[in-house]
């Protein structure tokens, strides 16, 4: 009997802590978590957005010079599936990027009727002082949390994708991701050049 009642504690102390742990799946958390999104992408965005303001260009500008400064020579069939835009869509993006001399389009190699799409000097130069803003801001929020709360923030963030987007990220090395360890410390200059922070 003693054995019985000490199975059971055993059991309604396991479920107990079952129920805690889902306590982040109430609707009042879920919404929290919303509103983190949120606030976090306005505030993750803002340093960028005010320095292609001063061009006259925005997020999906910053979103096409991202991709290509992340890979070089995509074309252009790649770029609408990896923005999952219409080509009309694209088209108003790229035309202004490069006009104004930051993206370049050449022939394919093998198939000269593809547009392989690359940064300019000047491109590079303005996906660099957009990246290094944001670096900023993640290499610190990656350092108050620590190393743990970063690899969660991982696998939520990839929670968070569909298939198509996996697939995406898979393309972009994504996958190929360094250890939480590569954080750079206070004072660092962070990681080099196409590494994620």
């Amino acid at each position: 009997m003693p054995e019985e009642t000490g199975t059971r504690a055993r059991a309604g102390g396991a479920t107990g802590a079952a129920g805690r742990n889902l306590l982040f799946l109430r609707e009042e958390e879920l919404r929290l978590a919303q509103d983190l999104l949120f606030f976090g992408y306005r505030d993750f965005t803002a340093g960028p957005d005010a320095i292609l303001a001063e061009i006259g260009m925005g997020r999906a500008h910053h979103r096409v010079l991202h991709f290509l400064g992340r890979r070089p020579g995509l074309t252009v069939g790649e770029l609408l599936s990896i923005l999952s835009i219409t080509k009309q869509s694209l088209s108003r993006v790229l035309t202004p990027l490069m006009e104004q001399g930051y993206v370049a389009q050449a022939p394919g190699r093998a198939d000269r009727r593809q547009r392989l799409l690359s940064l300019t000097p000047a491109g590079e130069a303005l996906e660099r002082r957009l990246f290094e803003r944001q670096r900023e801001t993640v290499t610190r929020a990656y350092r108050e949390a620590g190393p743990v709360a970063v690899e969660g923030f991982r696998h939520v963030m990839r929670g968070l994708m569909g298939p198509e987007a996996r697939r995406a990220l898979e393309r972009l090395g994504g996958t190929d991701r360094p250890s939480v360890s590569a954080v750079p410390p206070a004072g660092s200059t962070g990681p080099a050049k196409g590494k994620t922070p």
